[in-house]
């Protein structure tokens, strides 16, 4: 076991973070099954495993990795998302603990990618690209795109 292949560049999509009249701002990020298969291949499926903490309210992941015949764990707190926010919250907790040990580090040297935004049909701001709202993958095609063609 490698555990410098943790640090590896996976597989990421782009989100966004926020949508006001100005524009929005997308960021990258991970999928928690990518962060599990990253620790299946680097550390075995018996080499890893994860458990959830309450602590003042806050909900914490830990990661233990076996490193000889002991576990080494640590961990982080997540947020609740807009969306799921339980489920949200423990896939953020994971995906932080999982920086701790080296997991999507990467993320943190991407640029923040700008679109411009409009207002959809509820009257809230969203990502928009060419006159077009943009939802879910739609918001990841144009930030490559703007990547690829060095558009910021």
């Amino acid at each position: 076991m490698k555990l410098k292949d943790l640090k590896k560049e996976i597989p990421f999509q782009w989100r966004v973070q926020q949508a006001t009249e100005y524009g929005a701002n997308c960021v990258a990020y991970i999928d928690a099954r990518d962060v599990q298969d990253l620790l299946d291949d680097v550390c075995g499926q018996d080499g890893w495993q994860c458990k959830y903490e309450e602590h003042k309210g806050n909900l914490f992941c830990s990661i233990g990795i076996k490193i000889g015949d002991t576990f080494v764990w640590k961990s982080d707190c997540g947020t609740e998302s807009n969306i799921e926010k339980q489920k949200g919250e423990s896939s953020d907790a994971f995906k932080r603990a999982a920086v701790m040990w080296g997991i999507g580090r990467f993320l943190y040297s991407k640029e923040i990618i700008k679109l411009d935004s409009m207002k959809n049909k509820a009257g809230k701001w969203v990502a928009s690209y060419n006159g077009k709202i943009l939802y879910g993958k739609q918001v990841s095609k144009a930030c490559n795109y703007i990547l690829e063609n060095k558009e910021i």
